[in-house]
C-alpha cells in the first residue's frame, strides 16, 4: 500500500469501511477483520449520521448472532448529546466504538469540536479501535461532500491531507476527483462497498479491496487490494 495514506496517533486501529448492508451478510468479511484484533468488551455504536434507533437495534443482533459481541447504543443524535458526560463515558468504557453510515453533514455537526469527538480520539490513542463506515468514513477525511449544501466542508482531519469517497464505483469518479481539487488534499481513495482499509499501529495497513488510490486529481488510480503492511 502506498505510504501516502496517513492517519493520526500511532496506537490503535481506525478502521474505514466503504458500505455495505451487514443485514444482508455484505460486510460480514469485513466485519471479521476488525473484530479479531478487538479485546474484551461491548462495541459502542454511534447512530449519529442516521438518526436510526432501529440501525442501532439490528446492529447489536448482527453483532450477537454473527460474532457474539455485545453492542451498546451511545445516544448522539445531535451536538447537546455529544456534550453529554454520560456518552463520553460510555464511549471511554467500550472496546470499540462503531459509527455508523447515513448523512456526513450530519455527523459532522453534531461531533465537530465536541467532547465526544475528543473521546473517540483518546479511544484510538489509548490503543483502542474504531471503524467508521459509508459517510461516517468520508467524515474522517480532511473535507467531505455536503449533501445538504452541495459545497464542500471540513471533516474530522483525522487522515492529515486525505478524502474518502465510499460507496465508491471507478466509472464514476468525479465526486472523488472534485474532493481532491479542494485546498490542502494530497490524496484520496475511492472505497467500494465491500471494501475496506485497516490502519493500525507503528504503521501497519490492512485491505480488503479493491481500493482506489489517487494522488492527483487528473491522475490515475493505483489500485490497492489484498495489501499487508506489517510494523515496523
Amino acid at each position: 500500500m502506498s505510504g501516502s495514506i496517513q492517519r493520526i496517533g500511532d496506537q490503535g486501529w481506525l478502521v474505514l469501511l466503504g458500505g455495505g448492508e451487514f443485514s444482508f451478510g455484505e460486510t460480514l468479511a469485513l466485519d471479521e477483520m476488525w473484530i479479531s484484533k478487538l479485546e474484551e468488551g461491548p462495541v459502542g455504536f454511534l447512530p449519529t449520521a442516521s438518526g436510526s434507533t432501529d440501525y442501532a437495534a439490528n446492529f447489536a443482533d448482527y453483532m450477537k448472532e454473527s460474532f457474539g459481541r455485545e453492542s451498546v447504543l451511545i445516544p448522539i443524535y445531535r451536538a447537546r448529546d455529544a456534550r453529554r458526560q454520560k456518552n463520553v463515558d460510555r464511549i471511554d468504557q467500550a472496546a470499540a466504538i462503531y459509527i455508523g453510515g447515513g448523512i456526513t453533514d450530519q455527523l459532522v455537526e453534531s461531533l465537530q469540536d465536541t467532547p465526544a469527538l475528543e473521546a473517540l480520539g483518546r479511544k484510538l490513542a489509548s490503543g483502542g479501535l474504531v471503524v467508521a463506515i459509508a459517510g461516517a468514513t468520508q467524515a474522517l477525511g480532511v473535507f467531505v461532500r455536503s449533501l445538504l449544501g452541495r459545497d464542500f466542508v471540513p471533516g474530522f482531519g483525522w487522515l492529515p491531507g486525505g478524502v474518502i469517497e465510499p460507496n465508491f464505483d471507478p466509472g464514476h469518479d468525479r465526486r472523488l476527483r472534485q474532493l481532491m481539487d479542494q485546498e490542502g488534499v494530497q490524496w484520496g481513495l475511492g472505497l467500494p462497498a465491500g471494501s475496506a482499509v485497516l490502519l493500525g499501529p507503528a504503521g501497519q495497513q490492512e485491505i480488503l479491496g479493491p481500493v482506489f488510490e489517487l494522488e492527483d486529481s487528473d491522475g490515475d488510480f493505483e489500485i490497492l487490494e489484498g495489501q499487508t503492511t506489517e510494523e515496523g
